[in-house]
């Protein structure tokens, strides 16, 4: 196990007028045995800067330590990492075992201990039925985990995740969610977590790093992410639905952005007046989505209450103790 420091991380394409910098200098301390997640939306660079730690991408400027190591300069199999990538990346023609234990035996390592570290896997991840089988032989769930089984015999410092699950469908999304979960908590690997949906990030993560545009927004725990976001663009990203930002809402000045989540909104006999366009019940609550003006307002209820018609009116009125402010121009919180 090891801690990983990012200091000033830069990543460039490309030389003078042609140059594209796609990471600005991302500073970040990962602890030893953390599972940190790196989330943001499609061209963020979170699978850019996850490349840069396993040594698939050179580093444009920067320093990146894993163990007390720089590793700048060192190849991927110095760096002492194991990856799980979205499309698996199994032999076919090979057993489950073989897919498992093909990284110990290019390292020649004796064949009793190859058997004893994949039997350990396979019993964590409850593969031991199937290690005979091949890949066409499995679901795509079980693929995945063989693919995590690959990583877990190779005992590394580290284990890179890039956007595993994306090839899930939602049930099994869940159910795997679970068991990386348990994984790190049986096997305390520090663990970077690639991904794309907020929803994973938030389950998974002790700290999330939220990247926008090649920057690190934020970086914390999944709470502080939640309830105290440091940029519209985290409010907006961060939760489902989104947080209402609101430029013209009563008490807004006009140089700040007012921000409230759906829950913290109350239907009640006064308030902001919300002319309400359609509601959606989602199990066991309601979200009614709404106009203050000419900006979309969603408030969020409980399924029993009952849905307000469209194209009439309610008041909420916004919990004092819940409202978030951000600069209009620079959308960083105040």
């Amino acid at each position: 196990m090891a801690a990983i420091i990012l200091r000033d991380v830069v990543k460039r394409y490309g030389k003078g007028r042609t140059e594209l910098q796609v990471i600005h200098g991302v500073n970040a301390q990962i602890g030893d045995g953390e599972f940190v997640v790196i989330v943001g939306p499609s061209g963020c660079g979170k699978s850019t800067l996850l490349r840069m730690v396993a040594g698939l991408e050179e580093i444009s400027g920067g320093q990146i330590e894993i163990g007390g190591k720089v590793v700048n300069e060192l190849e991927p199999a110095e760096r002492d990492i194991a990856m799980v990538f979205q499309n698996y990346a199994l032999y076919p023609h090979m057993s489950v075992f073989a897919n498992m234990a093909y990284g110990l035996k290019i390292r020649k390592m004796p064949e009793a201990e190859i058997k004893a570290r994949v039997d350990k896997a396979a019993a964590i991840l409850e593969l031991g039925h199937l290690l005979e089988r091949t890949p066409r032989q499995l679901s795509g769930g079980q693929r995945q985990r063989v693919a995590m089984g690959r990583a877990i015999v190779r005992q590394p410092q580290v284990f890179l995740f890039d956007e595993p699950l994306s090839n899930l469908d939602a049930k099994l999304r869940a159910q795997t969610r679970i068991e990386i979960q348990k994984l790190h908590r049986e096997l305390g690997i520090t663990s970077l977590f690639v991904t794309h949906d907020q929803v994973e990030a938030m389950t998974l993560a002790q700290r999330m790093i939220v990247m926008n545009a090649g920057k690190m927004e934020q970086f914390g725990t999944p709470e502080e992410v939640y309830h105290r976001p440091a940029s519209t663009f985290v409010a907006s990203f961060i939760g489902s639905p989104p947080m209402n930002l609101l430029k013209n809402a009563p008490g807004a000045r006009p140089d700040t952005v007012m921000g409230v989540r759906p829950e913290h909104l109350d239907i009640g006999p006064s308030g902001w007046p919300l002319r309400v366009e359609t509601s959606e019940l989602l199990g066991a609550e309601r979200l009614v989505y709404c106009r203050l003006g000419t900006e979309q307002v969603i408030v969020r209820t409980e399924e029993s209450a009952a849905a307000p018609a469209p194209d009439t009116t309610i008041h909420v009125a916004p919990r004092e103790d819940k409202v978030h402010w951000f600069d209009a121009a620079s959308g960083k919180r105040i």
